[in-house]
C-alpha cells in the first residue's frame, strides 16, 4: 500500500502523486472500499480515483535514484524490438507501455529511433503510430528519470548521452 505522498507510475497516465487515501462517498460505492486519489504531475488540475485493490493497471513507487543510474549503464546493453509486421510491432508496444517497466521504454526508444533513422535514409518520414509510441516512450521515461535524478526533464536526453558516452570503454584499433 501506498502512502499520501508517494510518488507512482500509474498505468498509461504516468507519474502520480498519492494525494489522499480515503472511501468514496458515492452511490453503488462499497463504503468500506479503500481508494487511492491520485494528481498526476503533468496535470495539476487533473485526479483520478482508484481501488487500493485495483489490479487491472501496473502501479508501482517511482524508481530511486540509485536505480535511474544503474539503467543508464544498462541502456547500451537493452536489447530494441525487432518485428517485421506493423500490427505486430504496435501490439508489442503497447504491451511494452502497459507494464510500465523503464526498461520496456528504453526498447520502444531504442527501436523507433533506429527505425526513424533508416526511414529518412529513404527519404520517409516516421509513420504517425512510431511518432505516437516514441513520444509516450520517451514522455514517461524522461518525466521519471528526472523525479529519480533531480534533473529537470527538457535535459533528461542529453544526460542519458552524456552518461553512456562517459561509461563506454574506447575501441582499441
Amino acid at each position: 500500500m501506498y502512502e499520501v505522498g508517494d510518488l507512482i507510475v500509474y498505468g498509461r497516465t504516468g507519474i502520480c502523486e498519492v494525494t489522499e487515501i480515503t472511501t468514496l462517498k458515492m452511490d453503488g460505492v462499497p463504503k468500506d472500499k479503500l481508494y487511492y486519489i491520485l494528481r498526476p504531475v503533468r496535470e495539476k488540475r487533473g485526479k483520478v480515483f482508484t481501488p487500493v485493490d485495483n489490479e487491472k493497471i501496473v502501479t508501482r513507487k517511482v524508481i530511486s535514484k540509485e536505480e535511474a543510474e544503474e539503467l543508464i549503464r544498462e541502456i547500451p546493453q537493452i536489447e530494441g524490438l525487432w518485428i517485421g509486421s506493423e500490427k505486430q510491432r504496435e501490439e508489442k508496444y503497447k504491451e511494452c507501455m502497459k507494464s510500465c517497466k523503464c526498461a520496456e521504454w528504453v526498447r520502444i526508444i531504442k527501436t523507433l529511433y533506429q527505425r526513424k533513422m533508416s526511414r529518412l535514409k529513404q527519404g520517409k518520414k516516421i509513420t504517425a503510430t512510431d511518432e505516437r509510441y516514441l513520444r509516450m516512450a520517451e514522455g514517461n521515461l524522461y518525466s521519471e528519470l528526472s523525479i529519480a535524478l533531480g534533473i529537470p526533464e527538457s535535459g533528461m536526453e542529453a544526460y542519458i548521452t552524456n552518461q553512456i558516452n562517459e561509461t563506454e570503454e574506447p575501441v582499441l584499433c
